[in-house]
């Protein structure tokens, strides 16, 4: 399948935001299910499209989305690990008819050459520990765990989040 990396359309904004969230709630990843408050952030896709780069990936033929992922660099609103010299990407969801196509595997390639555009050393990542498929496409793609960087979002919920890098 062709599949195209863009930056995400003013008039998708919304439908991005949906996916994101639908992605996460479907899949499980979030503690407190609908009520869970990071889902107001997974659907502001808005924000995300003018505090960092947010890449869709779309049907070649069609363009219609398939998934979505924000791309941040040290110092951004996106960036919650990212040191100098370093970038990050999040949020990466893709609709679930849309899986086994390529279409995240595109979107995390299209990450890595924005970095390596951008002259950054590494791409540094969190990652759910459940979030296993993630994790071998990451593997494939060069990414290493680096449990000194592992960190806690909520301090009083027991999340902990497993960061990843890859050298440029």
């Amino acid at each position: 399948m062709d599949i195209t990396i863009r930056h995400a359309r003013d008039e998708e904004l919304d439908d991005i935001g949906e996916l994101t969230a639908r992605a996460y709630l479907d899949d499980g990843l979030l503690d407190f299910g609908d009520s869970d408050p990071y889902l107001a952030t997974l659907r502001d896709a808005r924000r995300r499209a003018e505090q960092a780069e947010l890449l869709v990936a779309a049907d070649g033929a069609s363009d219609e989305v398939l998934g979505a992922v924000a791309f941040a660099v040290h110092g951004g609103a996106y960036a919650e690990l990212a040191r100098p010299g370093e970038g990050e990407f999040r949020m990466l969801a893709v609709r679930p008819e849309s899986r086994r196509r390529g279409a995240a595997e595109a979107l995390v390639r299209a990450c890595l050459d924005r970095g390596r555009e951008l002259g950054l050393e590494r791409i540094v990542i969190s990652s759910q520990q459940s979030m296993t498929t993630a994790h071998r496409l990451y593997g494939r793609l060069g990414f290493v765990r680096a449990p000194e960087r592992d960190w806690a979002p909520i301090a009083d919920l027991d999340l902990t989040l497993w960061a990843f890098t890859v050298e440029l």
